[in-house]
């Protein structure tokens, strides 16, 4: 039976489609065999990356991947302090981003906090309090003022029900419940007052469901399912800024290399350096030419905003 128009149809015909009676319930080895069918009735998290992917990506940035080379080439000029300055920057840089990342990904741990625990149901022709997570479709749910729905429901049964549906609706008043309406099949998920959703919150009365949907296919569980599915993209801010990184990056490196070289031949003769051949004038004026390479690296480092790639995730 299809859960999206179990709310179109009166109590009778949905009981009869699930197999089930208000007064008795399932049995327990139907309940046994739909929970083999069905799977248990809780969120299914996707596997997320772990954490030296999240940290690897940290680096898949252009200004990012400036600022190693110069830490490498500091390195490798014995410039030991510089180098591990930059390295610090760049370390730091990564382990916010990795934060960051991590809190965004709280979404589907925000919406397991939302499920009931356990659920008082009907087998057997008796009352007990199960697991929320053993609930098949076909059990009937005991609810009262205080609970949490535990899964999508078909109510059966109200008095003076009343819930509160903002996880799923954003409408903060309580909706008032009459399990005896039958609605067009429709009708928006914020006018079903017929039915009950996993997540949401009993504030005033009792009354008893029957379960339609559990787990993944309930209403919050296609949240779920849609929050982990999507494609991610770059936002249009991020697009720009990393454009912006981009060109910044650019113009840094471009900049320093015209003063790199305005620096090696500002105080000697062009025809010296032919003269003498290039490497000779390197290891006679060794000291120099580091010292300019230098300044050109930390022009580059004092342009690049290394900040950017933080403030962008």
């Amino acid at each position: 039976m299809s859960e999206t128009k179990v709310h179109a149809l009166p109590v009778e015909r949905v009981l009869q489609g699930l197999g089930t009676q208000i007064t008795t319930g399932l049995s327990s080895e139907e309940a046994k065999a739909r929970l083999q069918r069905f799977g248990p009735n809780e969120l299914q998290e996707r596997p997320r990356p772990g954490f030296l992917k999240l940290l690897l990506d940290q680096f898949n940035n252009f200004l990012v991947i400036i600022l190693i080379v110069a830490a490498v080439s500091s390195l490798l000029l014995g410039e030991m302090v510089d180098a591990l300055a930059i390295i610090a920057i760049v370390v730091l840089n990564a382990i916010l981003g990795v934060v960051q990342e991590s809190k965004a990904e709280q979404a589907l741990a925000a919406l397991k906090k939302m499920a009931a625990p356990t659920a008082q149901v009907i087998r057997d022709g008796q009352q007990i309090t199960i697991p929320a997570r053993e609930l098949v479709p076909g059990d009937i749910v005991l609810l009262e003022a205080g609970n949490y729905v535990p899964a999508d429901l078909r109510l059966v049964e109200s008095v003076n029900l009343k819930i509160e549906e903002a996880s799923l609706t954003g409408e903060s008043a309580p909706l008032n419940k009459d399990a005896h309406m039958v609605l067009d099949a429709d009708i928006p998920l914020g006018d079903r007052k017929n039915s009950a959703f996993m997540g949401t919150l009993v504030t005033y009365g009792r009354g008893k469901g029957l379960v339609t949907s559990t787990g993944m296919s309930t209403q919050i569980g296609m949240i779920a399912e849609m929050l982990q599915s999507y494609e991610e993209e770059p936002t249009p801010l991020q697009q720009k800024l990393d454009q912006l990184g981009h060109t910044l990056g650019i113009v840094a490196l471009a900049i320093c290399g015209v003063i790199f070289i305005y620096g090696v031949i500002r105080d000697t003769h062009l025809g010296l350096i032919f003269q003498e051949g290039f490497a000779a004038y390197l290891a006679a004026h060794e000291g120099e030419i580091i010292e300019l390479f230098m300044t050109a690296v930390s022009l580059a480092i004092a342009a690049v905003p290394e900040g950017l790639p933080a403030v962008v995730t």
